[in-house]
Formats: C-alpha cells, sequence, structure tokens
C-alpha cells in the first residue's frame, strides 16, 4: 500500500465538505463500504484519493442510490 500524505487525509467534517452530504450520510457510506477510510488511534479519516474516487464513480452510474 502506498504511503499516504498527511495532508491529504481529511476529517470526517472535511469529507462532509467536500461530498456537501451530512455527518450521517457519511458515516452511512463508510458503514456499507461505499466509501473507505482509514482509522489512526481513536480517529478516522478519508484519504482525499478515496473521495475523488467516491464522486467519479457517482458520475459513472448517474448519482447516487
Amino acid at each position: 500500500m502506498p504511503a499516504v500524505s498527511p495532508s491529504r487525509l481529511l476529517t470526517i467534517p472535511e469529507a462532509c465538505e467536500q461530498l456537501r452530504l451530512s455527518r450521517w450520510s457519511v458515516y452511512q457510506l463508510i458503514h456499507r463500504r461505499e466509501l473507505s477510510t482509514l482509522k489512526i488511534g481513536r480517529r478516522r479519516f478519508v484519504p482525499a484519493a478515496e473521495i475523488e474516487r467516491f464522486i467519479g464513480r457517482l458520475a459513472e452510474v448517474g448519482g447516487p442510490r
């Protein structure tokens, strides 16, 4: 697995802002494994590349389910 730069890791609130979704919606995506995260200690982070991948996948299928 390639190293991830700490500046490229988003907190859950930052991921919510990037995706323009509520915190609940982002946690639902994580729970359904539609959005991958990294857990470091007690904190959970979303790699910026994962946000880009998720948005790209939505564009391919025409939006959220």
